[in-house]
């Protein structure tokens, strides 16, 4: 006669379990596998043999034998998955500790700057170790930033100068902000540039073959975006006095112009102050020494840089001057402002924060 196995303990669940089993079961994020355990503890629950929930459910009798158990065990918790065993941490707090220190407060004797090769030779850690811990902290030693803090002795007083103008220009007035994009060359790539088609981008060659070079004289009218310009071949105060006069002539006569310009010596040339004496209406604002990005005309280059300069191609500097002109006309019929946001408060401020980091750091 065979022997009589071992009695199964009941299962009963709660109601607040039942409730968790049974959004476990019906949530579509669920994993498919807690969802199946879900459906053996409800199928059992429910007063199921381990054979009529296999048969039911379609799955093995062990499966279902093993799931009954760990809830029985641990309830709720069984049926999750428990972590499995692996290798033994390797690298502790402190190599992690140790690197990072090394990373901010030392270099290399034969380099300026860390690679995870020496990085790893310097501290016996693998090389693919020190790339994770450095991705985790967010450093990037074979990256640099340029950074340059104005020296001026009246920065503060131009910095308040001219965030005024932006944020609270004078009435009756015209606030312009005015550079010189000097020397942009035009250039014909040495081969025929081969057109972008489906899987493949546009190809150019590396080098290329230089024409001539113009300037453009450009003032961007803070209030619209609008933008006043005029191209010469040569950069002195002779084309920079045309240009004066072209914005005279352009701007109503019942405005006075506030112009922003940088500290170039063209500016100030005595012509330009004798100019400016004959045209009383025209007021010249300075920004501080090193502080170009002070001006907006400055964004604008930019854009005509990345749509229009970069990846162009001239053969002369008489079609790069017809294209640069269609570009404006095309920007002047839908202009738009670039809107400046900070307060001068707010930018000196920040500029005092960082002074402070510096000093203390020691630098």
């Amino acid at each position: 006669m065979s022997r009589p196995g071992s009695k199964i303990p009941p299962l009963s669940v709660t109601d607040t379990q039942r409730a968790v089993l049974e959004n476990w079961v019906r949530r579509r994020t669920t994993a498919q596998a807690l969802a199946q355990r879900s459906r053996i503890v409800l199928e059992c629950a429910d007063g199921h043999s381990i054979m009529e929930a296999s048969r039911g459910l379609r799955i093995a009798p062990d499966t279902v034998r093993t799931w009954r158990r760990r809830f029985l065990e641990r309830g709720l918790d069984g049926l999750c998955d428990e972590p499995r065993p692996g290798v033994p941490r390797k690298i502790t707090d402190a190599d992690v500790e140790r690197v990072i220190v090394k990373t901010l407060e030392e270099k290399p004797k034969n380099a300026t700057h860390w690679s995870t090769r020496s990085m790893a030779a310097a501290t016996g850690m693998s090389q693919s170790a020190i790339s994770r811990i450095w991705r985790a902290f967010a450093l990037a030693p074979h990256r640099t930033q340029t950074s340059l803090l104005s020296t001026g002795p009246l920065f503060i007083d131009k910095v308040r100068d001219v965030v005024g103008l932006y944020l609270d220009p004078p009435e009756k007035a015209l606030v312009l902000c005015g550079d010189e994009k000097s020397q942009i060359p035009a250039l014909n790539r040495s081969q025929p540039v081969l057109p972008m088609v489906p899987g493949v981008p546009e190809r150019r060659s590396h080098d290329y073959v230089r024409a001539d070079t113009t300037t453009l004289f450009a003032a961007l009218e803070v209030a619209t975006g609008k933008v006043i310009g005029s191209l010469h071949r040569r950069h002195r105060a002779v084309e920079f006095k045309k240009f004066l006069a072209k914005l005279d002539k352009e701007v109503p006569a019942g405005l006075d112009v506030h112009l922003i310009l940088d500290n170039y010596a063209t500016h100030k040339t005595p012509a330009v102050r004798q100019w400016l004496l004959a045209h009383p209406r025209f007021h010249l604002h300075f920004t501080p020494t090193s502080a170009s990005w002070l001006n907006l005309v400055e964004r604008w280059f930019a854009e005509l840089t990345q749509k229009k300069l970069r990846r162009g191609v001239h053969r002369s500097v008489q079609a790069l001057e017809r294209d640069i002109r269609s570009w404006l006309a095309d920007w002047n019929e839908h202009p738009r402002p670039f809107v400046w946001t900070k307060t001068a408060d707010e930018i000196l401020d920040k500029f005092a924060t960082y002074r402070r980091r510096i000093s203390d750091s020691g630098h």
